[in-house]
């Protein structure tokens, strides 16, 4: 089986290659959604924050209260490095699952979404790395808009993460998404030909 991650920046494009990627029937395995999996009722990971940081951080249904949690991380670097180091092993570990799922299934191709995989340095075994790129001027222009944002506002979340033209130099292969939807799912089209033969 051959594992490819995608990775990308805010703003990029990834979800849309990841979902195109759906699209063509391909395994995809979202580490945000398994980021959401490892924090339910009844997971190791929910039981690991409440001890770091009390019960204040559940609803009163026992689910996770994601916003309270959010106001313990913003703007703190150590709590977010805290949160991160608990949940990072344990996402790896859903990543893993599903991969020996996938193989034992039979699948010869698979993809790994993960957007902070150069940040976060987490051992998602992948056989590449395919970077989901546009021009850092783009990249602002589409976050502004997306998420209405001020440039400002749109600057300072696209400095929280290592920069486009950076984790670039660090691909096996660059999907460029500065063009059409098209352009973009031809390349990825290419990749996995070149993959598959």
């Amino acid at each position: 089986m051959y594992a490819v991650v995608i990775t990308g920046s805010i703003a990029t494009g990834k979800s849309t290659v990841s979902a195109y990627i759906q699209q063509l029937g391909y395994p995809l395995l979202d580490t945000d959604v398994l980021a959401r999996v490892v924090v339910e009722p009844g997971h190791q990971g929910l039981a690991q924050l409440v001890e770091r940081f009390g019960p204040e951080i559940l609803q009163a249904d026992g689910q996770l209260d994601r916003a309270a949690l959010g106001e313990m991380l913003f703007g703190n670097p150590a709590v977010q490095a805290e949160v991160n180091a608990i949940l990072h092993p344990l996402i790896a570990e859903e990543v893993q699952r599903g991969l020996a799922r996938l193989e034992a299934a039979g699948e010869p191709l698979v993809f790994i979404d993960v957007p902070l995989y150069y940040e976060t340095k987490a051992d998602f075994p992948g056989d590449e790395v395919w970077v989901v790129y546009t021009p850092e001027a783009m990249q602002l222009e589409r976050l502004i808009e997306r998420n209405h944002l001020t440039e400002a506002q749109a600057r300072s979340r696209m400095a929280s993460q290592l920069s486009i033209e950076v984790k670039r130099t660090y691909a096996d292969v660059v999907i460029d998404n500065s063009g059409s939807l098209t352009q973009t799912y031809q390349q990825v089209d290419e990749q996995i030909q070149r993959i598959q033969t």
